[in-house]
């Protein structure tokens, strides 16, 4: 199993080059930065962790250009969204920047993606509707991923529709870097079996972990693929241990994310202390 790091990438934060150095020389295997572009003044979209926003919230960084400065300064370590808002990009701009990301890192990018959870903020940043954003997910992955294979890539979907592009460079990994689809709720776990790399669930919102793993597996082959190709990251939230995250590498999960809790997210201090604790439980994972 795989060790990965999560980090808010807020400006207070460890600057990404000097974390991304530390991560890959202490052994951990990926570095993942979340997306909010801007966060609405209004706040009608209650916190879904409930309460106050956290302040760091507003305060997060570019994943995609802070991945590249984490790129310059390794050679191994892979270089994750997570997640990131794929809707609330332009479809062309976002592609060409994933894949000028994977060329320049060497195929190192990983796509951690969600449908989001701030309504005002999806509506501002885009025109496709909020009620069919499951839809709109599938067709933008569909999408970049023509323009990612294809010579003359064209998509014709109910909400994405192009005629035939030319789209160069393409990325390093055939086809794209990989998408994985942090989804939580029924609705979402299915499109997941059906169509991404990858499954992000968190940790503490799965009541049965193991439960939930079989029954993902089972819906993976329902859709008529083999559940060993679709990868399991499991965002850790509890509290990290050498016995947890054993356990989870039992389970079969492929990765585990660890990272700075929410409730010191504005504790940047604490970020180094942190992976060199962790660190240590590499090898035995």
């Amino acid at each position: 199993m795989h060790l990965g790091f999560s980090s808010m990438n807020t400006a207070d934060d460890p600057a990404p080059d000097l974390l991304a150095k530390t991560l890959e020389e202490a052994g951990f295997e990926s570095l993942w930065y979340g997306e909010h572009s801007h966060i609405p003044a209004s706040r009608k979209t209650p916190y879904p962790a409930g309460g106050e926003l956290p302040a760091p919230y507003r305060k997060m960084m570019d994943p995609y250009v802070s991945l590249m400065a984490a790129a310059a300064a390794t050679t191994r370590l892979k270089l994750g969204t997570g997640i990131a808002l794929l809707m609330e990009r332009e479809l062309f701009s976002q592609a060409k920047t994933i894949a000028t990301l994977d060329r320049l890192s060497g195929g190192r990018v990983l796509i951690g993606c969600g449908v989001g959870w701030n309504e005002e903020e999806f509506n501002n940043a885009t025109r496709l509707p909020w009620g069919r954003r499951y839809l709109a997910l599938e067709e933008t992955v569909q999408a970049q991923r023509a323009l990612f294979s294809e010579v003359e890539p064209a998509f014709h979907g109910e909400l994405i529709d192009f005629d035939p592009v030319w789209f160069e460079p393409k990325p390093v990994q055939a086809g794209g870097p990989p998408v994985i689809f942090g989804a939580m709720g029924p609705l979402g776990i299915r499109h997941t079996a059906r169509w991404a790399d990858g499954w992000m669930p968190v940790d503490v919102a799965l009541p049965d972990i193991p439960g939930a793993i079989a029954d993902f597996r089972q819906l993976v082959r329902d859709n008529g693929r083999n559940p060993d190709d679709v990868e399991i990251t499991l965002v850790v939230m509890s509290e990290v241990s050498e016995d947890l995250l054993k356990s989870y590498r039992d389970m079969g999960i492929d990765r585990c994310n660890i990272g700075v809790g929410m409730q010191n997210w504005d504790k940047p201090d604490i970020v180094m202390p942190m992976i060199e604790q962790f660190s240590r439980l590499i090898p035995a994972l």
